[in-house]
């Protein structure tokens, strides 16, 4: 996978995780004006989770090519 590839696959991942936290509080057919500060944190967190899950699994799988993604995890 291209590290376009794999940015255009980390971007869906993340809107599926966003459509699945406001699906799951009942809230997907709200206009997003409607969500309290909180909710677009708890929003936020679930997407950064995610890409954090995904981009260690990127590294794990192929550690040559993920050198970047490597020290942005680890620089923390």
């Amino acid at each position: 996978m291209t590290e376009d590839e794999w940015q255009a696959h980390v971007t869906r991942e993340a809107a599926k995780e966003i459509g699945a936290w406001l699906e799951a509080r009942g809230r997907l057919d709200q206009p997003i004006c409607s969500l309290t500060m909180r909710d677009l944190e708890a929003l936020a967190q679930n997407a950064i989770t995610h890409f954090i899950v995904l981009a260690s699994r990127r590294v794990a799988v192929a550690p040559d090519s993920s050198g970047d993604l490597r020290r942005f995890l680890m620089s923390g």
